[in-house]
């Protein structure tokens, strides 16, 4: 189980997008839930998606800002699973 870092709901693992900053900082959307770094949580909801970048929530968890680019591949991610 793992908490969103949005709406701070606990749900299993595989509901949740992951995204990383890998040992050299840099930060991913990770998809198999198996990179090695520090993790961070959100649900594929555009409401949580919104309330954790608004809230600089995912910022803090990742200890990192994140970069536009990002958020952009982010959004399109959780629109994508939340179409289906």
């Amino acid at each position: 189980m793992r908490t969103c870092v949005g709406c701070r709901t606990t749900r299993p693992k595989r509901e949740l997008i992951r995204i990383v900053r890998d040992p050299q900082g840099e930060l991913h959307v990770d998809s198999t839930g198996k990179l090695s770094g520090r993790g961070a949580y959100i649900c594929p909801d555009i409401a949580c998606f919104d309330a954790a970048i608004k809230g600089k929530r995912l910022e803090k968890a990742l200890e990192r800002p994140i970069s536009p680019e990002l958020v952009e591949e982010l959004r399109q991610r959780v629109q994508a699973v939340q179409a289906l």
